[in-house]
Protein backbone atom coordinates (compact mmCIF):
# COMPACT_ATOMS: atom_id res chain seq x y z
CA UNK A 1 0.00 0.00 0.00
CA UNK A 2 1.53 3.18 -1.32
CA UNK A 3 2.02 6.03 1.47
CA UNK A 4 3.17 9.53 1.71
CA UNK A 5 3.26 11.64 4.55
CA UNK A 6 4.34 15.11 4.68
CA UNK A 7 5.45 16.89 7.91
CA UNK A 8 7.44 20.10 8.77
CA UNK A 9 4.49 23.16 8.42
CA UNK A 10 3.97 25.73 10.26
CA UNK A 11 3.58 29.23 11.14
CA UNK A 12 7.09 31.04 10.14
CA UNK A 13 7.68 34.87 9.80
CA UNK A 14 8.38 36.40 6.26
CA UNK A 15 12.28 35.06 5.52
CA UNK A 16 12.29 32.49 7.85
CA UNK A 17 12.84 28.85 6.48
CA UNK A 18 11.23 25.69 7.19
CA UNK A 19 11.73 21.98 5.82
CA UNK A 20 8.92 20.24 4.77
CA UNK A 21 9.24 16.23 4.55
CA UNK A 22 7.90 13.42 2.47
CA UNK A 23 8.43 9.82 3.59
CA UNK A 24 7.40 7.85 1.29
CA UNK A 25 6.43 3.83 1.76
CA UNK A 26 4.81 0.70 -0.01
CA UNK A 27 6.63 0.92 -3.22
CA UNK A 28 10.14 0.95 -4.72
CA UNK A 29 11.21 4.41 -3.99
CA UNK A 30 14.05 4.34 -6.36
CA UNK A 31 12.04 4.68 -9.70
CA UNK A 32 9.79 7.57 -8.76
CA UNK A 33 8.94 10.75 -9.05
CA UNK A 34 8.40 13.27 -6.34
CA UNK A 35 6.70 16.61 -6.75
CA UNK A 36 5.87 18.91 -4.01
CA UNK A 37 2.84 20.83 -4.98
CA UNK A 38 0.67 23.81 -2.96
CA UNK A 39 -2.84 25.42 -2.78
CA UNK A 40 -3.45 28.28 -0.91
CA UNK A 41 -7.57 29.50 -0.24
CA UNK A 42 -9.24 30.51 -3.42
CA UNK A 43 -6.17 29.88 -5.40
CA UNK A 44 -5.38 27.05 -7.77
CA UNK A 45 -2.46 23.76 -7.21
CA UNK A 46 0.71 24.83 -8.35
CA UNK A 47 3.34 22.72 -8.92
CA UNK A 48 6.38 23.97 -7.01
CA UNK A 49 9.10 21.08 -7.33
CA UNK A 50 10.01 18.02 -8.69
CA UNK A 51 12.85 15.15 -8.46
CA UNK A 52 13.28 12.36 -10.15
CA UNK A 53 14.28 9.99 -7.57
CA UNK A 54 16.74 7.91 -9.74
CA UNK A 55 19.30 10.28 -11.10
CA UNK A 56 18.08 13.42 -9.04
CA UNK A 57 16.80 15.94 -11.96
CA UNK A 58 14.89 18.40 -10.48
CA UNK A 59 12.59 21.50 -11.40
CA UNK A 60 11.17 24.53 -9.74
CA UNK A 61 8.87 27.15 -10.45
CA UNK A 62 9.41 30.52 -11.57
CA UNK A 63 7.94 31.72 -8.01
CA UNK A 64 10.46 29.24 -5.62
CA UNK A 65 13.74 29.41 -7.96
CA UNK A 66 16.46 30.68 -6.05
CA UNK A 67 14.61 29.81 -2.74
CA UNK A 68 13.40 26.68 -2.46
CA UNK A 69 15.19 23.59 -2.37
CA UNK A 70 14.03 19.95 -3.01
CA UNK A 71 16.51 16.68 -1.84
CA UNK A 72 16.27 13.23 -1.40
CA UNK A 73 17.30 10.54 0.61
CA UNK A 74 17.22 7.39 -1.02
CA UNK A 75 17.84 5.43 2.59
CA UNK A 76 15.46 6.83 4.38
CA UNK A 77 13.29 6.66 1.43
CA UNK A 78 11.77 10.47 2.08
CA UNK A 79 12.28 13.75 0.23
CA UNK A 80 12.52 17.26 1.05
CA UNK A 81 11.35 21.01 0.43
CA UNK A 82 13.94 23.14 2.20
CA UNK A 83 12.19 26.52 1.63
CA UNK A 84 14.21 29.59 2.64
CA UNK A 85 13.57 33.07 2.44
CA UNK A 86 9.48 32.59 3.13
CA UNK A 87 7.46 35.32 1.65
CA UNK A 88 3.79 35.59 2.76
CA UNK A 89 2.40 34.42 -0.99
CA UNK A 90 4.34 30.98 -0.08
CA UNK A 91 1.54 30.03 2.62
CA UNK A 92 -0.53 27.66 1.49
CA UNK A 93 -0.89 24.03 2.59
CA UNK A 94 1.70 22.00 0.38
CA UNK A 95 1.50 18.27 -0.23
CA UNK A 96 3.58 15.95 -1.91
CA UNK A 97 3.03 13.27 -4.58
CA UNK A 98 4.30 10.01 -5.92
CA UNK A 99 4.40 9.42 -9.81
CA UNK A 100 4.87 5.53 -10.41
CA UNK A 101 6.78 5.20 -13.98
CA UNK A 102 7.98 7.00 -16.37
CA UNK A 103 7.26 10.92 -16.36
CA UNK A 104 7.69 13.17 -19.73
CA UNK A 105 9.54 15.80 -17.87
CA UNK A 106 8.27 18.64 -19.27
CA UNK A 107 5.01 17.61 -17.58
CA UNK A 108 6.75 16.78 -13.98
CA UNK A 109 4.34 19.89 -11.89
CA UNK A 110 1.42 18.74 -13.60
CA UNK A 111 -1.06 17.37 -11.15
CA UNK A 112 -3.14 14.94 -13.14
CA UNK A 113 0.33 12.74 -13.64
CA UNK A 114 0.81 12.10 -9.87
CA UNK A 115 -0.84 8.55 -8.85
CA UNK A 116 -0.25 9.10 -5.15
CA UNK A 117 -0.95 12.26 -2.81
CA UNK A 118 -0.15 13.10 0.96
CA UNK A 119 -2.62 14.49 3.29
CA UNK A 120 -0.75 17.74 2.85
CA UNK A 121 0.54 20.35 5.55
CA UNK A 122 -0.03 23.83 6.18
CA UNK A 123 2.89 26.56 5.86
CA UNK A 124 1.77 29.86 6.81
CA UNK A 125 4.40 33.39 6.40
CA UNK A 126 3.22 36.20 8.76
CA UNK A 127 4.51 38.17 11.38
Amino acid sequence: QVQLVESGGGLVQPGGSLRLSCAASGFTFNYYTIAWFRQAPGKEREGVSCIRVSNGRTYYADSVKGRFTISRDNAKNTVYLQMNTLKPEDTAVYYCAAHTDYLQWSRCAIGEEYDYWGQGTQVTVSS
